[in-house]
């Protein structure tokens, strides 16, 4: 197939409109459909064909390559691995060595675009490691610049959005992590990515949905990031670089959060809503702080408006009722704050007190924090047990529950196991205000699948 001669000038700005890119896209939509989960192709019948698409993929790259020349090595070693997977009768295959030449953290620079292209699973989209190919650009505002430069640093963190995909990301997908190639050994892992713009569109969307369907009034510039898909992108991106640098940060305990394994799912909801929580407590700070740019005082406003609303309308009743832990954690903040009166459902209307609601989320925050302080002079039973304490106090659990009946009623004896197996799929059960918020919200909740800001 000859294709038509790149022109830079005009690839540069909109590679996805590129002859190249869409020969790409198809043939790694075609070859998807010959892989099995691993991401081989088992069935010899199957082989002249990946090879054919192989051939079209490879050269597809090539042409693209030069429009971007800072990713030269990668590209090249992507090339590479086509070849040396196609040689060898498209088994496995190991994208160790692109993976390690790939670097976006190095160069976070505004607009900076990025063709990516490895056999992979897609978290929140396909458990099945199958060949995508992506254009994404950076998302680099300079007062993120400025706070990541300062109190904020994390130099893995690489905010960006979606030029275009293959179907692997037409799902809930947000995030481009390098543990998720294919790859013969686990490298050391240097960079992570998150889409700001699918987050900002899908929230965007549900949050409208949300406010109208409960009929809460909005403050105005909180009206404002609804409108504004670039002001959404910003926030979240702001917030992203808070959450993401605190999952290593403050007295973490040895176990769950620097070992991998199994244990009850209230303990990731814990930290995972901790480390949103520490998002929103910087960002109240950042916002009295009269020696920040204007820029970050006002995303700092935003991210606490973003951080609620994400929270309670969509993460609460998003996913199934396994092991929700996400789900769980937008639970405990929404009843944290009508127990402590600042979120109020009366009249079939919501209304939220936004003049003290601040100190009233931040304090659920320091109370994560103190079950952490403790646990490190916790056995992990005893850690497990406050844990699930602190969330039962204002969570009601499932009437069934054994955990609910407290330690006499648990096998404390045997191995850790039989207590994270004692947990209910369904521990903590939606309240009837979130059951009923649920029915009117499901349609568009998965209407925002493979969502982009074009879309929102």
């Amino acid at each position: 197939m000859t294709l038509a001669p790149i022109d830079s000038t005009s690839a540069r700005s909109n590679p996805q409109g590129h002859a190249s890119w869409l020969s790409l896209k198809h043939a790694v939509e075609e070859l998807r459909l010959l892989q099995v989960k691993d991401g081989s192709i088992p069935d010899s019948g199957h082989h002249d064909a990946a090879g054919a698409l192989t051939t079209s993929i490879i050269q597809a790259v090539e042409d693209l390559a030069p429009l971007f020349s800072h990713d030269a090595e990668y590209l090249a070693r992507t090339v590479t691995a086509f070849e040396a997977w196609r040689s060898g009768r498209f088994g496995v295959p190991d994208f160790l060595e692109p993976l390690l030449a790939f670097q976006p953290q190095l160069d976070r620079v505004d607009g900076l675009q990025h063709l990516v292209v490895f056999p992979m699973y897609t978290q929140n989209g396909s458990t099945n490691r199958l060949v995508e190919a992506v254009l994404i650009e950076v998302l680099w505002p300079d007062f993120i610049g400025e706070l990541e430069a300062g109190d904020y640093s994390n130099a893995l963190f690489v905010p960006i959005r979606f030029l275009d995909f293959t179907g692997g990301y037409n799902t809930n997908s947000a995030v481009l992590f390098p543990e998720t190639v294919a790859v013969s050994s686990t490298p050391t892992f240097t960079w992570g990515a998150i889409f700001a713009d699918r987050e900002a569109a899908r929230f965007r969307r549900v949050v409208r949905a949300a406010a109208e369907i409960t009929r809460l009034d909005l403050p105005r510039d909180a009206i404002e990031l609804l409108e504004d898909q670039t002001l959404a992108e910003e926030t979240f991106v702001m917030w992203d670089l808070i959450h993401d640098r605190t999952h290593m940060r403050g007295d973490l305990p040895f176990d769950p959060f620097m070992i991998k394994q199994r244990m009850p799912f209230f303990l990731y909801s814990l930290e995972e809503l901790r480390c949103d929580l520490t998002a929103f407590r910087e960002s109240v700070r950042i916002e009295k702080d009269e020696d920040a740019s204007p820029e970050a005082r006002k995303h700092a406003r935003l991210v606490q408006y973003a951080v609620i609303f994400d929270r309670i309308f969509r993460f609460s009743i998003t996913g199934s009722r396994v092991r929700n832990y996400d789900g769980l954690g937008g639970q405990l903040l929404f009843a944290w704050m009508h127990q402590h009166r600042v979120l109020h459902w009366t009249d079939t209307k919501l209304t939220i007190d936004w003049d003290e609601a601040a100190d009233v989320v931040v304090a659920l925050g320091e109370q994560i924090e103190q079950l952490y302080w403790r646990s490190i002079d916790r056995p992990k039973v005893a850690h497990w047990l406050a844990a699930y304490e602190l969330v039962s106090a204002t969570v009601t659990p499932h009437p069934a529950s054994v955990w609910a009946k407290g330690p006499d009623a648990l096998e404390l004896m045997g191995p850790p196991r039989g207590l994270t197996d004692a947990v209910l799929d369904d521990e903590f059960p939606l309240s009837m205000f979130f059951e009923a918020l649920d029915r009117k919200m499901k349609p568009v909740i998965e209407s925002t699948a493979g969502i982009t800001a074009d879309a929102a």
